[in-house]
């Protein structure tokens, strides 16, 4: 056996033993392996772990020195009793010494003072609406008709508990009214075109089509709401009836979320956000995301970083929890792990590294082994195999509405954030809240249709948002960011993953390990970085 293949199988062996070797240690195995057998090495060190009372997470440079070190003593006290040199096999082969007191110690000095406040308090975890299980779509014509329907009168719905929507005109009517009678439409946005002068909106409803012209001589608000109108956007527009068949619109009224006062947990317990992990790519900051299971754990970070670690009782992680194989051009060039069911099991060897009084949340991400087309089911059961019967892990779709103590969170990855960057003014990357508010004032995850987003025609449109959650929580774009609006929290959670080639082509410019930690109590935000040792 080659020393290459002796490392691959001690490094098997380490994740086996549910162990990781940070980026010293592992570069010392690499160094020593022609020298000294590595799967010798772990096995020594494996046993080493299993006598200690405390057992760390990680296993790191120095204590490899030590397990060597107590093993070359071992030798050499053979050597002497045995008056002879052994070869290297026998070297190799040598018995694993018993060790009677451990010289290596985990660095966990912060932990004496460290209480997890959470673990004492009872999980209130609710799954308030979920797809999966529910999805039925086989991509007839029919089927997208009756989504877009389904849509329409949803939003309809929401648009007319308005007072100053209520008595809209469907188009048909509007159309034969008197030229100069001032009128409200409900309609759907087909198309947009802007001339020289002009802005004209292509619109329907479900019996009728109209043309709607938002003139030079218009508003400047009212032209800045017609900027900021998505295709297939649901609507409500004032309008005035001209001598033709056009209609003139004085005003656009999206669906909008009502001011509303958040709901709030009885108890201090904190939720994390996060998103976007990408395991198996060269860019995931695998020693960040180990900072911060240290710091869940209460064994990193300063006094008052373990408070806030102490009372963490649940971690929602919105998608993309591995790097996935054949996502984008050039991926290849760019993985550590090039089989998603191994991305998978190294993801979930971190996650069980977690406390287990904290309830995991995953759902899934375009990067993840569930159907790309919106909505998304849960990631099937054969790639997340290791986590069958543990408690507290739980796989969702994307979206879903959670219930945390209370606090009800909208969880999706949000994959559509790109096409509105890509088509409405002012929306950029590195303010990804922007454009979730713009999703949360349409009342729709992904309005677009035929853009970067692919939609599949459920019997129901799943990404209507009914109801206005108190946290909206997202990722994909890779930027944290985050404001309040109208009394919801919207919250773009960044991730873990260095900027990558396919990103600078973008124009992207990530900010890994950035953490929005969410006080469910008061809704406000700590930002812990986990970039900085």
């Amino acid at each position: 056996m080659s020393s290459e293949e002796k490392l691959q199988q001690a490094i098997e062996a380490t994740i086996a033993a549910g162990y990781q070797l940070n980026s010293e240690a592992f570069e010392y195995l690499i160094q020593n392996a022609q020298t000294s057998d590595p799967v010798a090495v772990m096995n020594l060190a494996l046993e080493r772990m299993s006598s200690l009372q405390d057992k760390p997470m990680f296993i790191e440079k120095a204590f490899l020195e030590a397990v060597m070190q107590q093993a070359a003593a071992a030798v050499q006290e053979a050597l002497v009793e045995q008056l002879q040199q052994p070869t290297v096999a026998q070297t190799q082969s040598y018995a694993k010494p018993a060790f009677e007191q451990p010289s290596y110690q985990p660095q966990i000095s912060a932990a004496d003072t460290f209480y997890p406040y959470a673990k004492d308090i009872p999980s209130d975890l609710k799954i308030l609406d979920d797809s999966t299980g529910k999805l039925t779509s086989n991509g007839t014509l029919t089927e997208y008709v009756g989504l877009f329907q389904d849509r329409f009168k949803r939003i309809e719905k929401l648009l007319r508990q308005r007072m100053d929507v209520r008595a809209a005109t469907p188009l048909v009517e509007a159309l034969k009214s008197q030229p100069k009678t001032k009128l409200k439409v409900i309609c759907m946005l087909t198309e947009k075109r802007d001339s020289k002068n002009n802005t004209i909106l292509a619109v329907e409803d479900l019996h009728g089509s109209a043309t709607i012209l938002i003139p030079q001589k218009a508003p400047e608000e009212v032209k800045k709401k017609a900027l900021m109108l998505l295709p297939d956007t649901v609507f409500c527009a004032a309008v005035i009836k001209t001598r033709t068949n056009l209609l003139m619109a004085e005003d656009i009224i999206l669906p909008e979320v009502g001011r509303k006062m958040p709901q709030r947990a009885q108890e201090p317990v904190y939720a994390v956000l996060t998103s976007d992990i990408h395991v198996g790519s060269t860019k995931f900051t695998k020693e960040a995301f180990k900072r911060f299971i240290m710091w869940l754990r209460g064994k990193w970070g300063t006094s008052e970083d373990r408070e806030i670690a102490g009372r963490v009782k649940y971690l929602l992680i919105a998608g993309d929890i591995v790097d996935g194989v054949g996502i984008y051009p050039g991926q290849q060039t760019e993985l550590t792990i090039r089989d998603v069911h191994k991305q998978y099991n190294f993801a979930i060897k971190y996650l069980e590294k977690i406390p287990d009084y904290i309830e995991i949340v995953l759902s899934p991400g375009n990067h993840d082994a569930a159907r790309k087309s919106q909505p998304q089911p849960a990631i099937p059961e054969g790639y997340l195999a290791a986590i069958e019967g543990k408690k507290n892990i739980h796989s969702v779709g994307s979206p879903c509405y959670l219930s945390l103590h209370g606090v009800e969170v909208l969880m999706y990855h949000g994959v559509s954030l790109n096409d509105i960057i890509g088509v409405v003014p002012g929306m950029v990357n590195d303010r990804p809240e922007k454009s979730m508010r713009l999703l949360m004032q349409g009342r729709h995850l992904a309005p677009v249709y035929g853009g970067k987003t692919m939609l599949s025609p459920e019997n129901r449109d799943y990404l209507v948002v009914d109801k206005v959650p108190d946290i909206f929580h997202a990722g994909h774009i890779h930027v944290l960011g985050f404001c309040n609006y109208r009394g919801v929290l919207v919250v773009n959670s960044g991730g873990w993953q260095e900027q990558t080639e396919y990103m600078e082509k973008l124009g992207l410019v990530p900010t890994p390990g950035k953490v929005p930690v969410v006080n469910l109590q008061t809704l406000e935000i700590t930002v812990l970085n986990f970039m900085e040792p």
